[in-house]
């Protein structure tokens, strides 16, 4: 069994629609607020993050794109809703593109994939692992949107 590119970017654009919808729950500017002090990730960081990871792991992992990512800043980062959606729309874009350039199979082996859950460096096994990570961080926004919220 293969992992369709169309269920792939179905997934993907259902956990950022989801985040999205946690963001403009919360509003400005609850979305750029820590819930519990500095060592924890307001949920304008975390959208960041998720679109680091897509790129990163799509881009970058599974296409041997170059890479300048600075995973640490993007949790100190800051943005508007606005911000967000614009950045969202353009990650979607960008996933769309590296998975049709999976399909067509253009992936590359190089650097990343051995990190991989059972050593499965298939393109596939790289899909699955940014869709897992982006709904981990889905639930880590939930929680935090509860906390800021009591």
């Amino acid at each position: 069994m293969q992992l369709s590119p169309a269920t792939a970017e179905a997934y993907v654009r259902h956990a950022f629609a989801q985040m999205l919808q946690v963001a403009d729950r919360l509003g400005e500017p609850l979305i750029n607020r820590r819930p519990h002090g500095p060592h924890t990730n307001a949920v304008a960081a975390l959208v960041v993050h998720c679109c680091a990871v897509a790129e990163f792991w799509l881009g970058h992992v599974a296409l041997g794109h170059p890479s300048d990512r600075d995973r640490d800043s993007e949790f100190s980062r800051t943005a508007t809703l606005a911000d967000l959606h614009v950045l969202v729309d353009h990650t979607i874009e960008r996933v769309v593109e590296h998975l049709g350039r999976l399909e067509a199979g253009d992936g590359t082996d190089e650097g990343g994939r051995q990190f991989l859950l059972d050593g499965d460096t298939s393109d596939a096994s790289v899909v699955l692992h940014v869709v897992e990570e982006l709904y981990q961080h889905l639930g880590h926004m939930e929680l935090t949107a509860d906390a800021l919220r009591a």
